[in-house]
C-alpha cells in the first residue's frame, strides 16, 4: 500500500512511518525541519527507505505531486505547542491546511483519510469518564482549531472515507515533550506543583500506532470519530514516581500551589508572546498539573478491536532507555 503521512518528521508521524515501512508499505513522509529533532527524524526515516518531502500543508500547490498514487493518508501535521505565534497561525495550519490536504486527497483518488485530532477538544475536563459523545469545550486556540479541523474533515465523508482519531497524551521512544520532565527528575530539579491527584490517561506510542492502523483498515470506522487512550489512568504523582523509580531517583512529597504559576504564565504570555518570544512558562504547560482525563475505550474496542497493552511503568522504562541510547538523558 502507498501511504502519505503529513507531519511525518514529528514524533507520532515519524514513528508511524517506521511501523508502516516495517510492514512493507511504501511511505511518503511530508513534514518540515524546524528543530534538530525533526532533522534527525528526517535523516533516520530516509535511511530506512521513506521518501521525505519537506513542505507545509499551508502550501496547496505542493500537495498534488506527493499524493499521486497514494492509497491512504494519515494527516498528523498540526500547529500544537507554539506559544509565540498569533492565533491565526493555528487556524492556517489546523483548519486551512487540513482543508488543503483533504481536498487534494479527494482529487488524487485516495481511499481513506485518517485525521489526527486531539483530546484538546474536550477542554478542561475534570470529572467523569469521557467518550466520543461528551461535550466539547476547548479552552485554547489549539483545541479550538483542532475541533474546527475535525468537523471540516467529517464534512467530506460523502466524498472520501474519513476517520477522525482523538489522540490522548502520547509518549514513548521518539518523544521529546516529556524529555524535560525526565531530565528534571534525573537532576533532582523537579518539584510537585498542584495536588498531584489530577489524572492522565496517556497512550504509549506503539499502542497509538496499533489503533491508527486499525482505523485505516476497519470498515466500521469510516465516517466515525474514535478516541484512543492507553491501558491505564495515572495521577501526576504516580507518573512522577514511576519516572523517578525508572531513573533510580526520588522526588520529595511536598506540593506547591499551581495558582502562582498560572499568574506568572499569564504575565509571560502577555509580555513575551507579542514580542515573538516563547514564554518559558505558559498556561498550556500548566495543564499537566491541573487537567484531569479519564476516557472510555468502548467505541475504539468495538469499532477497531483496539486493546492497548503498555502500562505507564513499562512505557516509562522503554522511553528512558531510548533517551539514554540517543544520549538525550
Amino acid at each position: 500500500m502507498n501511504i502519505l503521512i503529513t507531519g511525518g518528521t514529528g514524533f507520532i508521524g515519524s514513528r508511524l512511518t517506521l511501523r508502516c515501512l516495517a510492514d512493507g508499505h511504501s511511505v511518503t513522509a511530508l513534514g518540515q525541519v524546524n528543530t534538530p529533532a525533526e532533522e534527525a527524524n528526517k535523516q533516520f526515516l530516509e535511511s530506512k527507505g521513506a521518501k521525505v518531502r519537506l513542505a507545509s500543508v499551508t502550501e496547496p500547490e505542493t500537495l498534488p505531486p506527493v499524493l499521486e498514487g497514494i492509497d491512504t493518508v494519515f494527516h498528523l501535521a498540526a500547529a500544537q505547542h507554539e506559544a509565540n505565534v498569533p492565533e491565526e497561525y493555528f487556524r492556517n495550519v489546523n483548519v486551512t491546511g487540513t482543508k488543503n490536504v483533504i481536498e487534494a486527497s479527494i482529487k488524487a483518488g485516495v481511499n481513506r483519510f485518517v485525521h489526527g485530532s486531539t483530546i484538546g477538544v474536550y477542554g478542561l475536563a475534570l470529572d467523569g469518564k469521557i467518550d466520543e459523545n461528551s461535550s466539547l469545550e476547548p479552552d485554547n486556540i489549539y483545541g479550538v482549531t483542532k475541533l474546527e479541523g475535525e468537523k471540516l474533515v467529517l464534512s467530506y465523508a460523502d466524498q472520501i472515507e474519513v476517520v477522525a482519531i482523538r489522540i490522548s497524551e502520547t509518549y514513548g521512544p521518539g518523544d521529546r515533550r516529556l524529555l524535560k520532565l525526565f531530565k528534571a527528575i534525573q537532576k533532582n530539579l523537579f518539584f510537585r506543583i498542584g495536588s498531584g491527584k489530577n489524572k492522565h490517561h496517556l497512550i504509549y506510542i506503539d499502542d497509538l500506532i496499533d489503533g491508527m492502523l486499525a482505523a485505516s483498515l476497519s470498515d466500521k470506522a469510516a465516517g466515525e470519530i474514535v478516541l484512543l487512550a492507553g491501558k491505564e489512568v495515572v495521577t501526576t504523582d504516580e507518573m512522577i514516581d514511576a519516572i523517578a523509580s525508572t531513573l533510580d531517583q526520588s522526588v520529595g512529597g511536598f506540593h506547591v500551589p499551581v495558582f502562582p504559576f498560572l499568574v506568572v504564565a499569564v504575565a509571560m504570555e502577555t509580555t513575551l508572546s507579542p514580542l515573538g518570544i516563547q514564554p518559558p512558562i505558559h498556561r498550556r504547560r500548566m495543564d499537566f498539573f491541573r487537567k484531569s482525563f479519564l476516557f472510555s475505550l468502548d467505541k475504539s474496542s468495538n469499532v477497531l478491536g483496539f486493546n492497548p497493552k503498555t502500562g505507564f511503568t513499562q512505557g516509562a522504562q522503554q522511553t528512558a532507555q531510548w533517551y539514554k541510547e540517543n544520549e538525550l538523558l
